[in-house]
């Protein structure tokens, strides 16, 4: 739909956006040890969320999947299913949407707020996309359910800011988040509206922008105002 390339909107109340860089440095890291393993599909089916083995191995009691490679907590890879990727373009889309936009939220929340928000809404997304397949047996890997929560968020605190988004790859446009991030949420909502196509996780999106709805008001600073009022 279109890629952000950036925002004017500078922080105003932290020094630097340490975690938003954290977690891309965290999520690049991760790819590059997932890449340099030569054993890339046994790496996803130990950490990924598997909607099936899922709840098979919660409604057994069983604390690992049954054909992990490596034993974790099947509860734990709500967490660890958004560092992982498919390819270096998953990757990248997500840390550029992270880049544009979470160091916005970070300043209006804090650095340990925005790190819990971001991880819930990642854990949020995961649940949610369990929930509604839950016999699927593919594997959901990446940061796109979190980052919907940092995107929904940046719209409720930044709506009438500018950002520059390259439209259907060849068109660069100034518009503001409203629009940009407006349209992106509704494509979001119609695409669950339609047969499950493609290896996207929708349900992921629509649990993080819900997740991020909800969160925004109780984890951003009393004082930060919402829809830039």
């Amino acid at each position: 739909m279109f890629v952000p390339l950036g925002d004017q909107n500078p922080i105003k109340r932290i020094r630097y956006q340490y975690v938003t860089l954290l977690l891309i440095l965290a999520n690049v890291l991760a790819y590059v040890l997932e890449a340099a393993s030569g054993s890339e599909p046994a790496l996803i089916a130990s950490f990924a969320v598997i909607p099936g083995e899922f709840f098979q191995a919660l409604g057994a009691g069983a604390a690992t999947g049954t054909g992990d490679a490596i034993a974790i907590p099947e509860i734990a890879t709500l967490l660890s299913y958004m560092f992982l990727h498919g390819d270096f373009i998953h990757l990248g889309g997500n840390m550029l949407f992270l880049w544009v936009f979470g160091d916005n939220v970070e300043d209006a929340m804090g650095h340990v707020r925005f790190l819990v928000f971001y991880l819930v809404c990642g854990v949020i997304a995961g649940l949610t996309h369990a929930l509604m397949l839950p016999g699927s047996l593919d594997a959901l890997i990446g940061a796109s359910g979190a980052v919907s929560g940092v995107v929904v968020a940046y719209l409720m605190l930044h709506p009438r800011v500018r950002v520059w988004v390259l439209a259907f790859k060849i068109l660069p446009l100034n518009i503001t988040a409203a629009w940009a991030l407006g349209l992106w949420i509704v494509f979001q909502l119609a695409m669950v509206m339609i047969p499950q196509v493609g290896p996207t996780a929708w349900w992921a999106h629509i649990g993080g922008l819900i997740a991020g709805a909800l969160l925004t008001p109780l984890m951003k600073h009393r004082e930060v105002p919402l829809f830039g009022r």
